[in-house]
């Protein structure tokens, strides 16, 4: 499974095991990508935040952008259809 991610310090604590002094309180969630990346269970990779399809979850976007990552996502307008 692949995870796509826009940031690249998240990726390369991902990738590296070793405990540096400003990353001792990472959170539980953390933890478990990093695991299941070194089981091989799934891996990051790196998206550009303009290609990021999950910003149409949290945040208000401009109609044209919302409508290019509907498209993207597969998601139909229902006014398409009747």
């Amino acid at each position: 499974m692949s995870l796509l991610c826009n940031n690249t310090i998240v990726i390369n604590l991902t990738k590296n095991q070793i405990q540096h002094s400003r990353t001792k309180h990472i959170e539980i969630h953390h933890h478990f990508i990093r695991d299941n990346v070194s089981y091989g269970d799934c891996e990051v990779q790196f998206i550009e935040t303009g290609r990021q399809l999950a910003d149409i979850f949290p945040k208000p976007l401009p109609k044209d952008r919302f409508f290019l990552i509907r498209n993207e996502l597969g998601i139909l307008d229902y006014h398409i259809l009747t």
